[in-house]
């Protein structure tokens, strides 16, 4: 898992650690190099909010000018640790049935996180709704995962109402006794009017049928995105009321520094971190171990 992890975040470690090096290099913990230090963070997609957070850690403890560049890297994977800690958090299946609506823009992995999902819950009976209507390769995909793990699909005819179909299918699994649904839609932007207002049909039409529900609203972020992820968060938030994360993409290009931001800012769970399209590529969210990996430790 934490060679997984290092090798994912590659990138991020690369510069980061990197940028270390340079700026402590035969130079001690002082004022000047505290402010470097605060540029690289910056730069790495941390944010401004949780890099001022570390820094002053670093000023309060009062790290010995001496100190080592091991050392100056361990106590900042600390501080980063610390930020992201709130947000390891376990996904667990405690509804019968669980509704799980799955949202994020068009290549962030949402039908690629369902699948692995599932064959982690396989002792569920699980259903899928194919409710991203809008490309035939999202229903197909979605159905390919289904045939992987056994699981049906409930879909419609191609550019039917997102929002009717949910209706129905989920009418239909709490007929059959599912125990967990994962409804996948449509990739969103955030200046996409009529696809924000239909999200908000579908969740309207799921509360009709199951009052609670949906009983987690998972975004999907490509960790290749940087400060983009952020906004995403945001938008999706308040058009959904996104209460967990799911972060994708972490191949070697991804910014992974801007998790770090998106926990000190939104302080949601990260349910999973997930890379390729293994269906074992799915792996729970562990804070220490991405600090350090994120440090190149």
């Amino acid at each position: 898992m934490f060679d997984w992890l290092k090798k994912g975040l590659s990138k991020s470690s690369s510069k980061i650690s990197g940028g270390i090096d340079a700026i402590f290099n035969k130079r001690s913990v002082a004022p000047a190099t505290l402010e470097e230090l605060e540029e690289l963070l910056i730069a790495s997609d941390i944010g401004y909010a949780a890099t001022v957070e570390i820094i002053d850690g670093f000023r309060k403890e009062r790290l010995l000018k001496d100190a080592s560049l091991a050392d100056i890297k361990s106590a900042l994977a600390q501080k980063i640790a610390q930020i992201l800690a709130p947000c390891e958090t376990e996904f667990v299946i405690d509804k019968h049935p669980q509704v799980v609506l799955m949202l994020g823009v068009n290549g962030a992995g949402k039908t690629t996180t369902i699948g692995k999902m599932a064959h982690k819950f396989s002792a569920q009976k699980i259903s899928f709704i194919a409710a991203d209507t809008f490309r035939a390769a999202a229903v197909e995909q979605l159905k390919i995962w289904g045939q992987r793990n056994n699981i049906p699909v409930y879909s419609g005819a191609l550019g039917c109402d997102a929002a009717g179909l949910c209706f129905d299918s989920l009418n239909q699994a709490l007929a059959n006794h599912d125990d967990v649904v994962f409804i996948d839609t449509a990739g969103r932007l955030q200046n996409k009017t009529n696809l924000t207002d239909e999200l908000k049909k579908i969740i309207r039409v799921i509360k009709k049928v199951i009052p609670d529900a949906p009983h987690n609203t998972l975004l999907c972020l490509d960790a290749s995105t940087g400060q983009n992820a952020i906004e995403q968060v945001k938008i999706f938030k308040e058009v959904a009321d996104v209460n967990g994360l799911i972060i994708n993409k972490l191949d070697g290009t991804a910014k992974g520094g801007v998790l770090v931001s998106i926990a000190h800012s939104f302080s949601l769970p990260v349910y999973y971190i997930g890379v390729g399209e293994k269906i074992d590529d799915l792996r729970a969210f562990n804070a220490k171990e991405y600090a350090d990996s994120l440090l190149g430790i």
